[in-house]
């Protein structure tokens, strides 16, 4: 199996780090939803390209990136695929159609609910959490490069809450109507 190692830009290709408040970051008070979600999918979207590089270096492809994330979210749980719908925020065709190749692929395992045989629970096969760990090792790197000290891990930590914050906001005003 082919040794994985991050990729790294040639020179010329390297991106510019991201300006310091001090360099002319832009201000919070510019920053608006629609340009955060903008950022957010490219950076998703950046991530599943990464992925695939990766699977590519393991010799993997009989699975996508969004089927990787699909492994990561089922992750060491058994669950029903309403449960993973849900937990994921997957459309239910699509995920469907992405069990289905996991399933085929010996990715994951599908047995019928013992309460209700039309209801399956899934969970990850041996090949599915091998395959987790590998990605786990190439996302650790990935995360030293991106939260190099203290301060990059401090600001990582508040990134993540401030989504959190507003997938909750989000999910409330859908669910209830706050505005």
């Amino acid at each position: 199996m082919p040794e994985t190692m991050p990729y790294a830009p040639a020179s010329s290709d390297r991106a510019e780090p991201a300006p310091s408040p001090s360099e002319g970051a832009v201000a919070a008070d510019m920053i608006t939803h629609l340009e955060l979600v903008r950022v957010i999918e490219r950076v998703h979207r950046r991530y599943c390209d990464l992925l695939r590089v990766e699977l590519l270096r393991l010799g993997i492809d009989d699975i996508s990136p969004p089927q990787v994330m699909l492994l990561f979210t089922i992750g060491e749980d058994e669950l029903s695929v309403r449960d993973l719908l849900e937990r994921g925020h997957y459309l239910g065709s699509n995920a469907s159609y992405n069990l289905k190749q996991l399933l085929d692929a010996s990715y994951i395992q599908r047995t019928a609910s013992a309460r209700d045989r039309r209801s399956a629970r899934i969970r990850l096969d041996a090949k599915g959490r091998h395959l987790c760990d590998q990605i786990r090792v190439v996302d650790e790197t990935y995360h030293r490069l991106v939260a190099r000290d203290a301060d990059e891990e401090r600001d990582l930590g508040i990134a993540f809450t401030m989504l959190r914050r507003m997938e909750l906001v989000w999910t409330n005003a859908m669910r209830y109507g706050d505005a």
